[in-house]
């Protein structure tokens, strides 16, 4: 079960990635941004939709885990007016908005302003609102985003039922459920392989068929089967979930947990994009789904997200995001690319470099991951469900406060070390979730030590006093996943490595009028070495060639040298001496013939490849950390390996 918001806060290097979000974009866009700026929600006269409550899905979790007063006072000028909307039939927001879509959202801002604040005007706006939902006729057609997106809110609804027990909030949510698109059909048959995606047989357009490939609707969707499992219990509900997750995976996955959307699904390459809406809402639904059902992969995948994906298509300091990302990603620039339906420019790091949906989106990620990173058990325990710097303080037992104490600098150390301080001995378990990807686990606690192989989870149940602790040492090998033409992948714990390609920043200014305020600038990046190597690899001894060195994380946690950093300091931009994290040193080969094709890489040759020149030297980042990338490489042939890897 999910804890309320201000229960588990940041801390370490997690913390200092927050107050660089907050230094960044996500702090400072309504001050400038017009959409914001002027928003109708805020009680202004300008937009009226989804980018206000988009903002505050971010903005709220933000303020309240990094308990900033500025920021919590940004977030009440903007829920006052929210919450004075609310009218007698219990619908609320601006008065031109007569759609429920962004409504869905801003149920979700007032969930999580009342988990911090207590404040009973937001929760009396949410009642208001689903009883208006309940006595309205079903209003959730196929063919617009309030029907196609119309189970999100259920997230809110169910919230509501477990704070007060009344049945009509279900019955709401079953006549949602009935009366909008059935995903879990969809997810049964889905109908957007591979081929349909190459052969463009999916439509890209906004109809009721296009909608069902557009790449947010998915990373949403994949919960709402899940979601509606609570009142059913229908297994059919929980099997379309992992279904989903299998076909996005079989047909459209990339690197870092994600799948392709440019903006339609758009299948393996590794030179198509996703688009950064799709990943914190990906985010946001595996942790949903994690609280009904428990399951280990479920957690695996959001920790791929969260520490690739996410970082991986913002600046270190968050003042520029990217619209789509992509695994090898060697030219940051506007041009005419192989995307599905984007614009030019959707891989610039900018303010908006294509719609502006990511621009008002994005500020969720990091808040609501560190929100799930604990969670209650049934048996009145806490569980550790993704790792992290972090620190819980919650009831547990019969009612007893106790406070956890996670230090780590995982994912980039595999020491996690929790502490646990309490007034008086208590008794609860506490339930240690074993990573998929770790061959074994060793545990010490008191006078105790375990190793754990094979299974998804650990429960230690003792009577816990204050100074008692645990420490888990989760060992990192090496891992190779193979990708798109058998090219492989690099992991080390939950990190996905990319090549770590010299680069030279850019600063453009595209096609609007990005306001020049503070650190906002929008950039091209360019190569300025070789990017086309392919990796020596002996599967057999996987550590053969390869050598690891971790260093200091820094201020901006994925940063690596020669990125821009903003100085707010100075009022200009500085260029990093900070190493990455983790840089991983082995041996590759030039591939002369892989080259651009319409200024992307080409997809990699098929592996493996005879090789024409001599190895060198390469060098390996986390995917978050490297703005420039080759993260599918293709494979040197093996019968080379004695005489090149030394």
């Amino acid at each position: 079960m999910k804890l309320p918001l201000g229960t588990v806060k940041p801390s370490g290097w997690l913390k200092s990635q927050l107050e660089a979000q907050a230094s960044g974009l996500s702090g400072n866009i309504d001050d400038f941004w017009p959409d914001l700026v002027n928003s109708s929600w805020r009680g202004g006269d300008g937009e009226a939709w989804e980018r206000g409550p988009y903002f505050l899905d971010g903005l709220v979790p933000l303020a309240y885990l990094l308990d900033d007063y500025q920021l919590k006072e940004k977030a009440n000028r903007w829920i006052q007016p929210i919450i004075a909307s609310s009218s007698d039939s219990g619908w609320y927001g601006p008065v031109k908005n007569k759609d429920r879509w962004p409504i869905a959202v801003a149920n979700k801002v007032l969930t999580q302003y009342f988990e911090a604040t207590g404040d009973t005007n937001a929760f009396n706006v949410l009642i208001n609102y689903f009883r208006y939902l309940h006595e309205s006729p079903p209003d959730w057609p196929n063919k617009d985003w309030r029907g196609v997106r119309a189970m999100e809110n259920a997230v809110t609804g169910y919230w509501l039922y477990r704070m007060t027990g009344e049945k009509w909030i279900l019955e709401t949510i079953e006549s949602i459920h009935k009366n909008s698109s059935d995903w879990t059909s969809y997810y049964e048959k889905f109908p957007w392989d591979s081929a349909a995606s190459a052969d463009r047989k999916i439509p890209l357009d906004w109809g009721p068929v296009g909608l069902t490939a557009h790449v947010v609707n998915n990373a949403m969707a994949i919960k709402y089967p899940g979601l509606y499992y609570q009142q059913s219990i229908n297994e059919r509900h929980r099997n379309a979930v992992f279904a989903g997750i299998e076909k996005y995976d079989a047909h459209h996955g990339q690197a870092g947990g994600r799948f392709s959307g440019d903006e339609h699904l758009s299948g393996k390459s590794p030179s198509q994009g996703t688009e950064l809406c799709s990943v914190v809402e990906y985010m946001f639904s595996l942790g949903e789904l994690y609280a009904i059902f428990g399951e280990n992969s479920l957690a695996d995948r959001l920790e791929l997200l969260t520490y690739n994906a996410l970082p991986g298509t913002t600046t270190p300091d968050m003042w520029a995001h990217q619209y789509d990302q992509q695994s090898n990603q060697v030219l940051v620039s506007g041009a005419k690319r192989d995307w599905s339906t984007n614009g030019d420019y959707s891989n610039i790091y900018g303010l908006m470099p294509n719609f502006a949906c990511c621009l008002a989106n994005m500020h969720q990620g990091w808040p609501k991951f560190i929100e799930t990173m604990w969670m209650a058990t049934n048996e009145n325990g806490l569980a550790a469900v993704s790792y992290g710097p972090s620190v819980v303080k919650a009831k547990v037992g019969k009612g007893r406060e106790v406070t956890i104490t996670e230090e780590t600098d995982y994912p980039f150390n595999d020491l996690i070390t929790l502490t646990i301080s309490t007034e008086n001995p208590v008794k609860f378990p506490i339930e240690l979730r074993i990573p998929g990807w770790a061959d074994s686990v060793e545990i010490r606690y008191g006078k105790k030590t375990i190793t754990v192989k094979g299974k998804p989870s650990v429960t230690l149940t003792e009577k816990w006093k204050s100074g008692d602790q645990i420490t888990m040492q989760i060992p990192m090998k090496l891992r190779f996943e193979k990708r798109y033409n058998n090219a492989v992948s690099v992991l080390r714990g939950p990190l996905y490595f990319s090549l770590r390609i010299d680069k030279e920043y850019k600063s453009v200014k595209i096609n609007y009028d990005n306001f020049g305020y503070k650190g906002s600038v929008d950039w091209e990046i360019s190569p300025k070495k070789p990017w086309n190597y392919g990796l020596m690899i002996d599967t057999g001894n996987t550590m053969r060639g390869f050598r690891v060195t971790e260093n200091e994380i820094g201020k901006f946690p994925f940063s690596d040298k020669g990125d821009m950093i903003w100085s707010a300091d100075s009022g200009k931009y500085i260029v990093s001496q900070q190493n990455a994290p983790i840089i991983i040193r082995s041996r590759g080969i030039k591939i002369p013939a892989w080259t651009l094709k319409n200024y992307s890489a080409d997809v990699p040759p098929l592996s493996p490849v005879a090789p024409e020149g001599d190895p060198e030297t390469i060098e390996l980042v986390p995917y978050g950390c490297a703005r420039l990338r080759i993260t599918e490489f293709p494979v040197m042939d093996i019968t080379l390996m004695e005489e090149v890897i030394k």
